[in-house]
């Protein structure tokens, strides 16, 4: 397979750059520039030095046609503009953005602030959250790739709200991420003196992915109740863990909610339910493509504490998003992803 990537500096294009060097299907890599054309990636990126030395290519949509698959990972609007003319010529699109992920235009100008797609584009578009999706993955000729946060809330979330046994009108959801996803570019909420030993809300009420939650909760869970949801940065590089609260059912105990977590994924290598445990952190899945999710209930309040982690950067990103093109290729969903966490 020829693949190339739009958007290869950021955190994400680099993750993409790393897994798919290790896939055993790839037969070129190339990485498209809008600003520098011809300069040599491992210039800038030592950690490639001899394993991506290729010149950056412009990017021009007559050579993009050429490739089986283009993975865009760039700021929110560029994709917008970008993509729309490319569907259906030749490669299958995969989105990082977030540009298409949400179907109301008004919701996606709402909460990121700028023009959305043309309604055509987004039409032909499939969310790609694959464990929940796949079917309409396959012929998608564009898949929005989720966001790292609705990954690690919905995937944990679905099985119990689709068979009714928590109480989704009254679901809080509080998120913590690492600062690798705030990308590349330097601000002031990502600066060292001010990540560094602090803890920060962000975006109260306002995140972007709030929509996104809400709209997958709609169509695989047939819930349409709003969440409450607050995310968090923790001065660590990587990682999303979220822990989601909300009261059980009448009658449901904490071994169905753990049973019906372990049915819905048994089929799925990369979601584990772990089943016992006092100990649950972002470092067991550091680096791979999985997702934990563990649940309790408190027979005091009547509430279930739903926690589920992944890396941002692989199963929040790059990682689903080549999950994404094995199931459109037909290939094992973990060709290319075998990866064991970096637990230290």
């Amino acid at each position: 397979m020829k693949v190339g990537i739009i958007g290869a500096t950021g955190y994400g294009g680099l993750e993409l750059i790393r897994l798919l060097h290790n896939h055993p299907e790839i037969e070129r890599l190339d990485l498209f520039t809008s600003s520098d054309e011809g300069s040599v990636f491992s210039n800038k990126y030592t950690h490639l030095l001899n394993i991506h030395d290729e010149p950056l290519l412009k990017i021009e949509h007559d050579r993009l046609t050429d490739y089986d698959v283009l993975f865009t990972s760039t700021p929110s609007g560029v994709s917008t503009e970008l993509l729309p003319p490319l569907i259906g010529k030749g490669p299958k699109l995969i989105d990082l953005s977030g540009d298409f992920r949400l179907k109301d235009a008004v919701e996606y100008e709402q909460w990121y602030k700028k023009t959305p797609a043309p309604a055509e584009a987004i039409e032909k578009s499939e969310y790609g959250l694959t464990e929940w999706n796949e079917n309409a993955i396959v012929q998608a000729p564009l898949i929005a790739n989720p966001g790292c946060y609705p990954t690690a809330v919905l995937l944990s979330l679905l099985p119990l709200i689709k068979e009714n046994l928590i109480d989704a009108t009254q679901l809080v959801i509080d998120a913590k991420s690492g600062i690798s996803g705030a990308g590349n570019k330097p601000n002031q909420m990502t600066n060292y003196s001010e990540t560094n030993e602090n803890t920060a809300i962000y975006k109260l009420h306002q995140h972007q992915h709030i929509p996104e939650i809400e709209q997958a909760i709609q169509t695989f869970a047939n819930q349409t109740s709003p969440i409450t949801f607050t995310t968090h940065l923790v001065p660590m590089t990587r990682g999303i863990l979220a822990t989601s609260y909300a009261p059980v059912n009448e009658g449901v105990t904490e071994k169905q909610l753990t049973n019906v977590l372990q049915e819905a994924y048994a089929n799925h290598p990369f979601v584990r339910i772990i089943k016992d445990t006092n100990k649950f952190g972002t470092n067991q899945v550091y680096g791979s493509n999985f997702c934990d999710i563990h649940v309790k209930v408190d027979l005091r309040t009547n509430r279930a504490t739903i926690v589920s982690v992944i890396d941002n950067l692989v199963k929040g990103a790059a990682g689903q998003a080549i999950q994404n093109m094995n199931v459109q290729f037909n290939l094992d969903q973990t060709t290319g992803l075998k990866h064991v966490p970096l637990f230290i």
